[in-house]
């Protein structure tokens, strides 16, 4: 099931949001908290919520949490071959 920032990307307008998003002067503030408390807290946090708890725009949260959740590294599969035996 699709996150709702990824049903809000899919809209033509979600680059205006992400240009808008990105001039707010706490922007890259807010972003660094999020990533450093708050999803170590609550990673399955919802737009909405985050908005609320920080007192942001609801935009400027899907834009965070949107951007945060796609730079999560993926899963590695397990590879012992990776592991150089010495």
């Amino acid at each position: 099931m699709p996150s709702e920032s990824e049903e809000y990307a899919k809209s033509p307008l979600w680059p205006v949001l992400v240009n808008t998003a990105h001039a707010l002067v706490m922007y890259k503030y807010h972003k660094h908290y999020v990533s450093t408390v708050v999803l170590s807290e609550k990673p399955n946090i919802a737009p909405k919520d985050l908005s609320m708890q920080l007192g942001i725009p609801l935009g400027e949260a899907l834009v965070i949490l949107h951007e945060l959740r796609e730079q999560e590294p993926s899963p590695q599969p397990k590879n012992s071959s990776s592991n150089p035996v010495q």
